[in-house]
């Protein structure tokens, strides 16, 4: 058994070796594009400066502004295309060495089968935990690209042109301005969502009922869901892991329920026991065979029920196909 795991270990580390020397060259090749079209940039934003002091007509200023936009685009998404390499270089780096470690742990507990079956589980728990990390950062990075980062740096070639247009055609930059004003509240609409999402600063300052309660509101809101959240027991503070470990677990099931379950109801029921805290969050979709869904890689589902049973509690999903489903979990509250 030990030796069919280091071949398993073996196999996926060399299967990440191999990945990591294709996003090194793919990093090396994207940086030499970059270099090109920085000095592309530099030659538009020249040319962009002749115009205006030879007192261009305004469509002759607003077609070099238009070869600056589509350039400084291309800059920046190739800016974004090439930190997510980056990133994505040196998760495969910390993946490499966890694997390394084990690989190597695994040779010498041969002689001892409890050891290797211990390394075995520590290893798919870190598996786990990585490859969820990983999934929640690059769907991150992706809506920060596409949003907000993108709107960004459409609002500093749009602040650009209505000071160009100022003196040139006034009714044209004011328009401008009008649609930059637009832009700029629904991206910070989509910010602060972003932020809400990473950590919600009412977590710590008021705590996890309140916080679960505006969450809940704000979802029903962005996915057009019926959402219901119901608390009883004594609403109090809790331990500040635990209040994070429940609301990511309620982030996590009410994301599961709009994205895969076509449910049009969701109901999250949260009981503050004076020893336990029980929350349910059920749904009128679709379900699902559970069998199969022990074989399936939902990290997320995976990470609750690992994370309550760790801290002494339970998880539990009840559900059938057709006849939506009901997934509950609980864990201790400390005194």
């Amino acid at each position: 058994m030990a030796n069919s795991n280091s071949k398993d270990y073996q196999s996926e580390l060399e299967e990440t070796q191999r990945s990591l020397r294709e996003v090194t060259l793919m990093i090396e090749q994207s940086q030499g594009e970059l270099s090109k079209i920085t000095q592309r940039n530099t030659a538009i934003t020249t040319h962009l400066q002749q115009v205006q002091k030879q007192g261009a007509t305004a469509e002759e200023i607003k077609m070099a502004y238009d070869s600056a936009l589509d350039v400084q685009q291309r800059l920046f998404v190739m800016r974004g295309q090439l930190e997510k390499l980056q990133n994505d270089k040196s998760h495969l780096e910390k993946y490499k060495t966890i694997l390394e470690k084990t690989v190597s742990g695994i040779g010498e507990a041969a002689s001892s089968s409890a050891n290797a079956s211990n390394l075995k589980n520590q290893m798919a728990g870190i598996e786990m935990i990585v490859n969820a990390q990983e999934a929640e950062r690059q769907r991150l990075s992706r809506q920060m690209h596409d949003g907000p980062a993108q709107a960004l740096s459409n609002f500093i070639l749009q602040t650009e042109i209505a000071m160009r247009l100022l003196d040139v055609d006034p009714a044209q930059a004011k328009e401008e301005l009008g649609n930059l004003k637009t832009s700029a509240m629904g991206t910070f609409q989509k910010v602060r969502s972003f932020i809400f999402e990473l950590r919600p600063m009412m977590l710590d300052d008021l705590g996890l009922v309140p916080t679960l309660k505006k969450y809940s509101d704000a979802f029903k809101e962005q996915a057009n869901l019926d959402v219901s959240l119901t608390v009883t027991g004594a609403e109090r503070r809790l331990e500040s892991y635990l209040e994070v470990m429940v609301f990511r677990a309620v982030q996590e099931l009410l994301g599961n329920a709009s994205r895969h379950s076509q449910a049009s109801i969701i109901k999250v029921q949260v009981d503050l026991g004076s020893d336990m805290i029980r929350v349910s969050v059920d749904d009128n979709g679709k379900g699902f065979d559970t069998e199969t869904l022990k074989e399936s890689n939902n990290l997320g589902l995976k990470l609750i029920r690992e994370r309550s049973e760790m801290l002494g509690g339970s998880f539990e999903i009840d559900s059938a196909t057709g006849a939506g489903a009901r997934i509950s979990f609980a864990v201790p509250i400390k005194a």
